[in-house]
């Protein structure tokens, strides 16, 4: 079951490599579904979703965005995609950082220098208009920017959160297929038992952080999850009796969690837990 996760610029390509890559590996190539769940998620119409990630939203659609549910709904989301059946190509929306310590997931990102991709988008849009198409390029670029370091805290342009890195100024859209197929097919990359069961822990983990998300009695608390064997860990700091208890409930009622055990790590809250 092969998934892989590409990120790209805007004008890189990124498109084309995805289609073909899906194309050649006869899985789907997922985008626009992610908004469409997303949509009726956060109650929103698809074109405020979109205009919030790619950066157009006015003041307004910011301020009244929930840009905390959205991340977790989105995390939802991605990593339940990547338990599709027949295998996934999945681009954009963090998937390269939600997914990346999976072993069998391959995280590509498709690059290419800024006057190349300003050209190329100049000739998609039929536009000889160069300073519009720049500050497009720019926006969607600060947007996505914006977005990676405030979800997962890191500068996406960097190439060691990626296991591959193509310049579409050097490299033709089929050549970085067959580069993307190369590592999809090598053993390194080879689903396992194993990897198997990490997506499917990152996925309960996920659930479990919606459900607490979407519940009125633990909407506003934080809280860590973790999963391993379908065994969920929640640490939500220093709680009183009735919120652990609901966390717990609220966790162990979420389809493919085994046990829910409540710990915190604050140091006054006092050893213990909670645990079904």
């Amino acid at each position: 079951m092969p998934v892989v996760a590409i990120t790209r610029e805007m004008g890189s390509l990124g498109k084309d490599v995805a289609a073909g890559l899906g194309e050649a590996l006869g899985v789907p190539v997922l985008y626009h579904e992610v908004i469409e769940h997303l949509a009726d998620r956060m109650r929103m119409r698809k074109s405020h979703v979109v205009r919030l990630l790619d950066g157009t939203a006015g003041l307004l659609e910011r301020l009244s965005a929930d840009q905390t549910s959205m991340s977790i709904y989105t995390a939802d989301e991605i990593i339940g995609l990547a338990l599709h059946e027949r295998g996934a190509v999945i681009r954009g929306w963090g998937a390269t950082h939600l997914l990346r310590d999976v072993p069998h997931v391959v995280c590509v990102r498709v690059c290419a220098p800024l006057e190349v991709r300003k050209q190329r988008m100049m000739e998609r849009l039929d536009t000889e208009d160069a300073a519009l198409v720049s500050e497009e390029i720019r926006i969607n670029d600060e947007a996505h920017t914006a977005i990676m370091r405030r979800h997962f805290g890191v500068q996406w342009t960097e190439p060691e959160h990626y296991d591959l890195v193509l310049n579409t100024k050097r490299v033709r859209t089929e050549e970085c297929i067959d580069e993307i197929l190369g590592l999809v097919r090598s053993p390194k990359f080879a689903e396992t038992e194993e990897s198997r069961q990490r997506v499917r822990d990152l996925a309960t983990s996920a659930r479990v952080r919606a459900a607490l998300r979407a519940a009125t009695e633990t909407r506003e608390i934080k809280v860590s999850v973790a999963t391993e064997s379908g065994r969920v860990t929640v640490d939500g700091g220093r709680r009183s009796a009735d919120e652990r208890i609901s966390i717990v409930a609220i966790a162990g009622a979420v389809p493919g969690v085994l046990h829910v055990e409540y710990r915190s790590q604050d140091p006054e809250a006092g050893p213990g837990g909670i645990r079904t």
